[in-house]
């Protein structure tokens, strides 16, 4: 609808019609977040993790309950940062049969964590057992210490 049409030229009216417009168009202008981002924004936030660190290694355990391990995917990036992202389904409907209430969550999920320097990259494990999900990261070596450089004085 163009309020120009009924008379109205005042630049509020202007704003509003640009505001009208915008919520018309599918490439979204107006700089806010989808519905889908921020319902991504939640899940993200609410995927429990913990990082657990030992003499050799370091593990990212997150809860996973009710995830299959084929919808489950994880990848380093730039070689120092892991990424965990995977799918929680629901279950099909069966005939006759219908919620009453439905609580535990569903959708798309991902976490990021920055890999220490010492993450081993090249030796990683993922297992996912009892809806826990351990990702470990097996630590480098130290480096060994520089031995001091002797140089010899002449005598001038």
């Amino acid at each position: 609808m163009d309020l120009r049409m009924m008379a109205f030229d005042s630049p509020l009216f202007s704003v509003l019609q640009h505001l009208h417009d915008a919520g018309d168009d599918s490439d979204k202008s107006v700089s806010c977040p989808s519905r889908t981002y921020a319902r991504d924004a939640k899940a993200m936030a609410a995927t429990a993790a913990d990082v657990k660190e030992s003499p050799n290694s370091y593990a990212f355990i997150v809860d996973m309950p009710g995830v299959k391990s084929s919808d489950i995917k994880v990848q380093v990036e730039d070689d120092n940062v892991v990424v965990i992202s995977g799918e929680r389904k629901r279950e099909e409907e069966k005939e006759g049969a219908k919620y009453v209430r439905m609580e535990r969550r569903v959708g798309k999920f991902m976490r990021k964590f920055a890999l220490p320097e010492n993450a081993n990259t090249d030796k990683i494990s993922a297992v996912c057992q009892d809806g826990v999900l351990t990702v470990t990261f097996e630590k480098l070596p130290p480096p060994e210490p520089k031995k001091p450089k002797t140089i010899e004085v002449k005598i001038a």
